[in-house]
């Protein structure tokens, strides 16, 4: 009798990273730390952080993904994962500095940006209180 398998698929913003059949387990990173799925755990959604993404298909090895934060769900046998950003095809322990080199930055670059908007919106908000206590 042939093993229960799931199919996988990585979603980006623009376009499908990756699809795969026969996927036999999947270790993806969360807040709280590394969380398995294997074909006949309960359905279920994830978020994820970033981190590196292992899956394993049969009669293979273990594929490695670097992924950004993003969502998880299962559902039956399908899980779909989409996330900002994906890196594939290096190796290990290069995927370990891509994820803090450029996932890390952007979430700075990130908080940088939000900043700069809520002084821009804060200022807005001053000017609209202002403008209506002028009438």
């Amino acid at each position: 009798m042939q093993a229960a398998q799931m199919k996988l698929k990585v979603l980006l913003p623009y376009k499908v990273f990756i699809e795969q059949a026969q996927v036999m387990r999947i270790t993806a990173v969360t807040s709280d730390g590394a969380f398995g799925i294997f074909p006949h755990r309960l359905d279920c959604v994830i978020a994820l952080s970033a981190g590196i993404l292992v899956f394993e298909t049969q009669g293979a090895d273990e594929v490695y993904i670097a992924v950004d934060e993003g969502i998880l769900v299962k559902t039956g046998f399908d899980v779909l994962i989409s996330v900002r950003n994906a890196i594939a095809g290096i190796a290990l322990a290069e995927l370990r500095e891509a994820i803090e080199q450029k996932f890390i930055k952007l979430d700075e670059q990130e908080q940088k940006l939000r900043s700069v908007l809520v002084k821009i919106e804060s200022g807005f908000i001053r000017r609209l209180v202002t403008f209506k206590q002028e009438r």
